[in-house]
């Protein structure tokens, strides 16, 4: 039997349930941590499960914070230096990955207080963690205020990517399940994935092939 939900259930849901329903309606999504420093040096950590594509040339992606009624570390970090990580997240760290997004003050770093390693590179301001096994470095290049509910799109574009070598494939494929990365949905729920299969582009005039 379906359950069935209208607006007017929605709207009149306690507001955690209703967080904990929406979050959960669009499935699996894909989880990073972003690393950041402000200009004092101190370094930030915070898990995103709104990290999305948004073209290859430039290679541009984007992430949504929420709104700024409170303090929003990652978000006045990146505005302020302009470079931020990002990093997978793997199965053997993601409860610490979870336990960044507690309201630490500023003065504290997530790294620290999650039992993670900051990682540092000569050139590169901000930090990656040293656990994950994919890691990006990325340059702000836009931000905009989306009027429907207060949130912020931040749009960063791709410098940098370290990888291991034998997850990239001879046509750039990145198999992520070979690094480790694991995947969301909610707001707490972590999974790791089994691909089924890689398919050839499609084409009005073929099906479709399975990719070894």
């Amino acid at each position: 039997m379906q359950k069935k939900i209208n607006a007017e259930d929605i709207n009149n849901f306690e507001q955690r349930y209703r967080a904990t329903l929406i979050n959960s309606l669009g499935g699996f999504k894909s989880l990073v941590l972003i690393g950041t420093r402000n200009k004092e040096g101190k370094s930030n950590l915070a898990i995103f499960n709104s990290f999305f594509h948004l073209g290859a040339n430039p290679p541009l992606f984007g992430i949504i914070i929420r709104p700024d009624s409170v303090e929003r570390h990652t978000l006045s970090n990146i505005l302020e230096t302009g470079v931020f990580t990002v990093n997978h997240v793997n199965e053997d760290f993601y409860k610490q990955a979870h336990q960044t997004s507690a309201r630490y003050p500023a003065d504290v770093s997530e790294f620290d207080a999650a039992g993670l390693t900051e990682e540092n590179n000569p050139g590169i301001y901000a930090p990656f963690v040293k656990e994950s096994s994919i890691k990006i470095t990325a340059s702000f290049r836009q931000k905009i205020d989306i009027e429907a509910n207060g949130t912020i799109m931040i749009i960063g574009k791709i410098n940098h990517i370290s990888l291991p070598e034998n997850c990239l494939s001879e046509d750039g494929f990145i198999d992520i399940e070979k690094a480790g990365t694991i995947t969301c949905s909610g707001l707490d729920s972590y999974h790791t994935t089994k691909r089924l299969s890689r398919l050839t582009y499609a084409k009005p005039d073929k099906l479709p092939q399975e990719i070894n």
